[in-house]
């Protein structure tokens, strides 16, 4: 996309094009962008450049090549060298992309070419585009719950759900082998691409047949090596548990880790962050983040003991519910962690404990303090740290989970300003209660987006009177 971005300097923003406006942005100086807005390339000339574009995606070439060629010579013939040059740096640039493309017969009738590997769990589909009789790119997909099904049904399933979602639809789509209702599939997709007949065709040799195999030995290839990069990773995070088992004197090797993060900027919009990482691995759905409620100030100490009382609370809340019936269990606070980092040194590590000892954990779960300077690993009532080996497994796993932990904190600290910023400026306006700014806030996600909104769009939401709608965009532009 880089190079048929200076083969084709299609714009890129969202400006309102008339070709009037006074002078063009960057990607206009750095021959990124044709400049429409300026008038620097007609609206026929632009259209026809989109045009190349998606013609150039397809594997369609030829013709674009032929035009840009005469075009280069009709602009010497001016003495136009510099468009004449322009124009042969955009045929060696689609040469160059061209090349790298396998030519697969003088055949022009576009295919997809559909094939899979399977191991005893797992499935990869392979696809092949081919194009003006060149095979111009590939893509695999993994597939889920297929252990108990026929390949035919699985490949069947596949065409529906890929042609569902996916535009281009070729006039052939080639197959390893037969598929359940295959004269629906064949009417659903030609009625999807709009072609007067879309084929199904499964070949038993030639040319289409080698593509099948090849196209079959490229999944194969997939599958092996992406369950070698599984078996890898599988194998550092069971190694990296292991060396924090021994390391960190645990009694097992910490199966769920949890680690805590506070954030805010000169003391204000206090927030806590809760991650989760199991078997080594970030469990998104098991995140948990904290305004902070009692604590005025930057004071990270209280804030931490804030956001660990409230998690150990909802975790008691959560043990004495579990004989209630038709009760929801929250999974986040429920179970209790193998081991809790504390992003931070003795203080909020300190601070931590204490809230252990509120709810008799103290024994029960393992709790380590990382200092952010040299990485040091602190113990409840030990003064001297762990300095963990630069080479470690283990010390690159809770790194990565402090970070984590820091980079989620900061994303919800992020919103609360943004959203605090445009509460304060909408409550300077005459006539924005509470009220109106929730509905205000509920329906543009910025000051940007109220800025640009129109009268009729805010006298749209409830409570915006036309009348007010104008107060709002007079105080706002």
């Amino acid at each position: 996309m880089d190079i048929l971005r200076r083969i084709f300097p299609y714009l890129t923003c969202d400006r309102t094009i008339t070709g009037q406006d006074e002078r063009a942005c960057l990607y206009y100086d750095i021959k990124l962008c044709a400049g429409p807005c300026i008038g620097a390339i007609s609206e026929k000339d632009y259209r026809q450049l989109i045009t190349d574009l998606g013609s150039f995606l397809q594997g369609h070439t030829e013709q674009i090549v032929k035009r840009i060629q005469k075009d280069m010579e009709l602009e010497a013939e001016k003495l136009n060298f510099e468009r004449a040059a322009l124009l042969r740096d955009q045929l060696r640039a689609i040469s160059s992309v061209v090349e790298k493309q396998k030519v697969i017969s003088s055949d022009y009738i576009d295919s997809d070419v559909i094939a899979m590997a399977r191991s005893k769990h797992d499935a990869c589909v392979q696809v092949f585009f081919v194009r003006g009789g060149k095979l111009i790119g590939r893509e695999y997909f993994l597939l889920d719950g297929t252990e108990e099904e026929p390949d035919a049904t699985v490949i069947s399933q596949f065409i529906k759900q890929y042609y569902d979602k996916n535009p281009i639809i070729p006039a052939q789509v080639l197959l390893p082998h037969e598929i359940e209702e295959v004269q629906i599939i064949q009417q659903w997709l030609k009625h999807k691409s709009g072609f007067e007949k879309v084929e199904i065709i499964i070949p038993k040799q030639g040319q289409q047949r080698e593509l099948i195999m090849l196209a079959a030995e490229n999944a194969i290839e997939t599958l092996t090596s992406l369950q070698s990069q599984w078996q890898q990773d599988k194998h550092r995070q069971e190694q990296a548990l292991s060396e924090l088992k021994i390391s960190l004197n645990l009694p097992q090797a910490p199966n769920r880790i949890e680690c805590y993060d506070i954030s805010n900027i000169q003391g204000t919009s206090s927030v806590g962050s809760m991650v989760v990482f199991e078997q080594g691995v970030a469990k998104k759905n098991l995140y948990r983040q904290f305004i902070i409620r009692s604590v005025q100030g930057a004071d990270d100490f209280a804030s931490m003991e804030e956001v660990l009382q409230r998690r150990f609370n909802r975790w008691n809340i959560a043990r004495e519910s579990k004989n209630t019936p038709g009760k929801k269990i929250d999974q986040s606070f429920s179970i209790l962690p193998d081991l809790i980092i504390i992003d931070g040194g003795k203080g909020q590590l300190n601070r931590a404990c204490k809230v252990l000892e509120h709810y008799d954990l103290q024994q029960g779960v393992p709790i380590i303090g990382l200092a952010k300077q040299n990485e040091e690993v602190y113990f409840p009532g030990i003064a001297d740290p762990l300095i963990l080996p630069r080479q470690s497994q283990g010390l690159y796993l809770i790194q990565r989970i402090r970070d984590e932990a820091h980079r989620f904190a900061i994303t919800h600290h992020r919103k609360i300003r943004t959203k605090k910023g445009l509460a304060s400026r909408l409550d300077m306006i005459p006539g924005i209660g509470v009220a109106r700014r929730k509905r205000l806030l509920e329906n543009f996600n910025s000051i940007h987006d109220i800025q640009e909104a129109t009268i009729d769009e805010l006298a749209a939401v409830p409570g915006i009177t036309t009348k007010l709608a104008e107060i709002i965009k007079s105080n706002l532009d």
